[in-house]
């Protein structure tokens, strides 16, 4: 009841899971994620990611997801404001998403403001001493992944561009760009 589509569930990260062990991170775009963390720890998620204002306490839920063992992140909507992030949680969080889009809207253009977002991020990070990683989701493609990671991303989600056409070649020019 967070967005009005579903991509995937516990059953599908437990499919996953069984198919290899690479690192399986999961963006859950649910209201108060806290309630699924046992059961994604015992699907196999690796990374979780929650959005700020789907939880009634983020500190909490990164919490209680970083003591089952896997990384916890949160996620800040297009309008939502870096001053939200406590030094709490600029410290507790192993990943910081900035959604470039609104969250659950399909075929929306990338926000150009997320560039200077991605920017004072880093800076925040930096200076409450955090090791977050940014991760970037939205609306990436081969015209604004070299600057989104130039801005200080660590980590882009590229769904629509990489899937659109041959995956191979599309991963492999998406690669050039950022490396």
């Amino acid at each position: 009841n967070y967005v009005p589509n579903i991509s995937f569930g516990l059953r599908m990260i437990a499919c996953i899971r069984m198919a290899g062990s690479f690192v399986l991170d999961v963006h859950m775009m649910v209201q108060e994620p806290v309630r699924f963390a046992d059961a994604l720890y015992v699907a196999g998620a690796d990374i979780v990611t929650v959005h700020f204002d789907a939880c009634r306490d983020p500190e909490y839920t990164l919490k209680k997801i970083k003591s089952l063992n896997m990384k916890a992140g949160i996620v800040l909507n297009p309008e939502d404001t870096l001053e939200i992030l406590s030094g709490e949680i600029l410290q507790e969080a192993d990943v910081i998403q900035l959604m470039s889009v609104e969250p659950g809207i399909p075929n929306q253009k990338f926000r150009e403001d997320t560039i200077e977002k991605i920017e004072a991020l880093r800076g925040m990070i930096y200076y409450a001493n955090g090791r977050a990683v940014i991760e970037v989701d939205g609306g990436i493609n081969f015209a604004n992944a070299g600057k989104v990671i130039n801005a200080g991303a660590d980590i882009i989600v590229s769904g629509k561009t990489l899937f659109n056409g041959d995956f191979c070649s599309n991963y492999f020019k998406m690669k050039q760009i950022i490396m």
